[in-house]
C-alpha cells in the first residue's frame, strides 16, 4: 500500500502560541468583528476555533477576513476617525504574529520610542521629555497624522521581511493588506 502523506504543517507554529495568543485577546476584551462573532461566541467553542486558526496559520492557507469599519469620536472634538474592528479569530492569528515579531524587533527599537511597544506608555515618553528638559534648553515634538494611513503597503511588508525568515509571518502580513482591499473578501 502506498505511503500516506506526511501529516506535518509547512510552518512550525505551535499549538501553545495560538492558545497563549487566545489568552492575550481575551483580556483585551474588545468588540466583534465583521463576522458579528464575540469574545464570548467564540469561546462557546474554543477547542475547535483555536484549531481552526492553528490549522490555516501552520498550512498557510490562513486568509485574515476585512476588518468591520467604526467610527469613533476624536478626543476633543476634533470629528471623527474610522476604526477597523478584525473578528476574533483573526485578532488570534495577529496576535501571534506580533508576538513572533515582537521578539525580533524589540531588541533593534531605539530606547526612546514609546509607541504600540509593550511596557511602554505615553507616561512613559512624558518622563523621558521631562528628564530631557532638565539636561537640554529645547526640545523637538512632532506627530505625523494619519502616519500609518499614508505608508505604502509594500514598504511595510519589506520592514517586515527585514526582520523574519519565517514565511508565515510574510504570508499573513501580505495578505492582512489585501483584506482591507474593497471586494477582496469575495476573492478569497
Amino acid at each position: 500500500m502506498g505511503q500516506l502523506k506526511s501529516s506535518t504543517k509547512p510552518f512550525e507554529i505551535s499549538k501553545w502560541e495560538v492558545k497563549e495568543a487566545w489568552e492575550e485577546v481575551r483580556g483585551n476584551k474588545g468588540a466583534p468583528g465583521v463576522d458579528g462573532q464575540s469574545i464570548a461566541d467564540f469561546e462557546k467553542d474554543l477547542r475547535n476555533n483555536l484549531y481552526k486558526v492553528w490549522n490555516r496559520m501552520s498550512s498557510g492557507s490562513y486568509f485574515p477576513p476585512p476588518v468591520r469599519a467604526v467610527a469613533i469620536p476624536k478626543p476633543h472634538g476634533g470629528g471623527e476617525r474610522m476604526l477597523g474592528i478584525p473578528a476574533v479569530a483573526d485578532r488570534v492569528a495577529q496576535t501571534v504574529v506580533a508576538r513572533h515579531l515582537m521578539r525580533r524587533v524589540e531588541p533593534v527599537f531605539h530606547p526612546d520610542s514609546f509607541g504600540y511597544r509593550p511596557g511602554r506608555s505615553a507616561l512613559d515618553a512624558v518622563g523621558k521629555c521631562r528628564e530631557r528638559c532638565w539636561k537640554r534648553d529645547w526640545v523637538v515634538e512632532f506627530d505625523i497624522a494619519k502616519f500609518f494611513d499614508s505608508v505604502p503597503w509594500d514598504l511595510l511588508v519589506n520592514a517586515v521581511e527585514a526582520h523574519t525568515d519565517a514565511v508565515w509571518v510574510k504570508l499573513y502580513v501580505r495578505r492582512s493588506g489585501l483584506a482591507q482591499v474593497p471586494g477582496f473578501a469575495q476573492l478569497a
